[in-house]
């Protein structure tokens, strides 16, 4: 039997803001056995968990963990081996995936220009509106709405499609969701999250192509 953790906050602190919830994931993934940690999904990397998982959650596990006395080292070895296979699917969260910007070979990398109001973010299948110019990394423009700068002399609305949906490059849909409203940003998409290995002939993108958009979030619907 392992020895009985100290219990390190109170119902106070655990309600807290000041208690970040990477915090209490660390407690209980170095206190807590195997199956008590995969009920509760609170297995994987601690970043990972953090994203998915409420205070409220893991409150609930902190004070249930010490109810229920289901520390490390307390399930058999059989229970053990049957969490393992559990944890290979536990690895792998959908949902994470596509938010993941910081973690691995990066797909685009976000650059504040301006601050928005950080308080107002798009959701996927919000229709969102955004003035842009977009270049080449040898600065050559090959796509602006901005009416003083885009040859369309016409153009006095800024550009709105729904977001997260697939209309436009993944770069953008990615990009715009981490985006405030008010915010100008610049998004340096590679070639994956772009147009790939064709690039767009008629727009003089070239294959594998680097792109570098400036965008400004106008507004959210």
């Amino acid at each position: 039997m392992a020895d009985e953790p100290v219990r390190e906050w109170s119902e106070e602190q655990l309600k807290s803001d000041d208690l970040p919830k990477k915090d209490l994931i660390k407690f209980l993934q170095d206190n807590a056995a195997h199956s008590f940690l995969n009920e509760h999904k609170l297995l994987g990397n601690i970043k990972n968990v953090a994203k998915t998982a409420k205070k409220e959650q893991l409150v609930v596990a902190y004070n249930q963990l010490f109810v229920s006395k289901r520390f490390k080292g307390t399930e058999p070895v059989e229970e053990v081996t049957k969490q393992v296979k559990a944890v290979k699917i536990d690895e792998k969260p959908k949902e994470v995936k596509a938010e993941v910007v910081d973690e691995g070979p990066p797909k685009f990398i976000k650059s504040t220009l301006k601050k928005g109001d950080k308080t107002n973010f798009p959701k996927k299948g919000d229709t969102v509106s955004c003035w842009y110019t977009g270049t080449l990394e040898d600065g050559t423009v090959f796509d602006t709405n901005i009416p003083s700068v885009a040859r369309k002399k016409k153009q006095t609305k800024p550009l709105s499609f729904k977001v997260g949906m697939g209309k436009v490059i993944r770069g953008w849909d990615e990009g715009l969701l981490t985006m405030s409203k008010g915010e100008t940003a610049r998004l340096e998409i590679e070639s994956e999250w772009g147009y790939g290995k064709k690039g767009l002939p008629d727009a003089k993108i070239p294959p594998n192509a680097k792109l570098i958009f400036e965008v400004e979030l106008v507004s959210i619907d």
